[in-house]
């Protein structure tokens, strides 16, 4: 039987971060339809909301169920608002390692939401499901998503010459893909804070009122 990550909600101070349902569906298209996500990753452009009902009751459930990895929309606490997503993907079981892609909506930049979330979902993986490596790839120029990396403690490894595809607008509003080098990074356990959180003796996760986490919430 193929490994499969756990059915869950993290919650930080600000943040619960859980599976996507179907009330996410119009803002997630308004969210992927922002110019920054547009250029920096591969998402259709238009995004639909056809293509947002395609990724929450389909693309997004099957990462989780094929092992290959999870898919957790990221909302404010108080509101509940879609603040963005964490990926984990390209997971490797016999090695305990993954790849962690994220991204936030144009209103809630400059809070450090994409850093609590990831670091939230880090302690998680570590903690509670053992993993020993989290890797993660960021366009040459996508500083704020290098800003994130460090944030969390990870460790620069290298670079991937024209490794990747970014989109650059051109003069008459067209998006043009142009390629790029991409940066790793990784972390491992020893690279996190101590700080926020320890697994709990029934298999859950107990950090210290910083993080929390719950298996097959819904």
């Amino acid at each position: 039987m193929t490994p499969t990550f756990p059915d869950i909600s993290i919650s930080t101070e600000r943040l619960v971060l859980r599976a996507y349902e179907e009330a996410d569906i119009p803002a997630l298209a308004e969210m992927m339809n922002d110019e920054l996500i547009i250029a920096w990753t591969g998402v259709p452009q238009p995004y639909s909301q056809d293509d947002a009902r395609a990724f929450v009751t389909g693309t997004a459930p099957a990462e989780r169920e094929s092992g290959r990895g999870i898919v957790l929309a990221v909302t404010e606490f108080l509101t509940q608002r879609l603040v963005g997503t964490v990926h984990l993907h390209n997971t490797d079981w016999r090695i305990r390692g993954s790849e962690v892609g994220y991204l936030t909506a144009a209103w809630a930049r400059g809070e450090g939401y994409a850093s609590e979330s990831v670091q939230a979902v880090c302690h998680w993986l570590f903690t509670d499901q053992r993993f020993e490596r989290l890797e993660l790839r960021t366009a040459a120029d996508n500083t704020a998503s290098q800003q994130v990396a460090q944030k969390i403690g990870c460790v620069s490894e290298g670079v991937l010459r024209n490794a990747g595809i970014v989109r650059s607008q051109t003069e008459d509003g067209r998006w043009a893909e142009i390629r790029t080098d991409l940066l790793v990074w990784s972390v491992l356990p020893e690279d996190l804070d101590e700080g926020p959180g320890q697994a709990s003796g029934d298999g859950g996760y107990d950090a210290h009122a910083d993080f929390s986490a719950y298996a097959d919430w819904r």
